[in-house]
């Protein structure tokens, strides 16, 4: 019995027993995985995916985490001296023996799903973005919770109070109605109040 499998944007054909090297895998080795992508399954019936076969699976153990060959890459611009890089890479990969073809029950083996590397770091990064949204989100909902009690009244709605006045008003402590209607005018020096004012303020307060 075969089956073809999909990982790491590339397909394998495998029987059990075989060794295969594919894109590095969160496994750690011993581990046992599954790979739920089966594009073939073939032995007595041949079934073909569309694309894949439904609760088809491949199941594997890890047998280490390796590096493959060195490769070489070299690139060189013509007549252009100063213009030339090499550079060597080797590629991770996952060591694998497969163990068992499942034709079906794949989704209730209880196997865990063979995921690359890469495909983890992001999920975890998508599962982190919505807590630090939260966490983000909680001071900006208590700062608008409490910018009414701190702003105060609209001091601009009494005639002849400009921004510029509400504003001196304000560093004076005067920032409602209220506190605007019991100014004495003739002793509150900090800003020039004008008794018109404080009889609107009574008013609004």
């Amino acid at each position: 019995m075969f089956a073809v499998l999909k990982t790491g944007g590339k397909q394998y054909r495998v029987k059990s027993g075989d060794l295969l090297r594919v894109e590095k895998l969160a496994a750690d080795a011993g581990e046992k995985v599954q790979f739920n992508e089966i594009l073939m399954v073939g032995g007595d019936d041949l079934v073909v995916g569309a694309p894949l076969v439904e609760d088809a699976g491949v199941q594997a153990e890890v047998v280490d985490q390796i590096k493959g060959d060195k490769l070489i890459h070299y690139v060189k611009r013509r007549r252009k001296h100063s213009s030339q890089r090499k550079k060597g890479h080797r590629q991770q990969l996952t060591l694998l023996r497969v163990t068992d073809i499942l034709a079906k029950g794949a989704g209730k083996s209880g196997v865990k799903a063979a995921i690359g590397a890469g495909s983890v770091s992001g999920a975890a990064v998508a599962a982190a973005a919505p807590k630090a949204e939260k966490k983000a989100a909680a001071p900006k909902a208590a700062a608008k919770a409490e910018a009414p009690a701190a702003a105060g009244d609209d001091l601009t709605a009494i005639t002849g109070v400009g921004p510029a006045a509400a504003k001196k008003l304000a560093d004076a402590g005067i920032t409602t109605f209220a506190q605007l209607a019991a100014v004495d005018v003739e002793t509150f020096d900090a800003v020039k109040v004008k008794p018109e004012w404080v009889e609107q303020a009574k008013t609004l307060a």
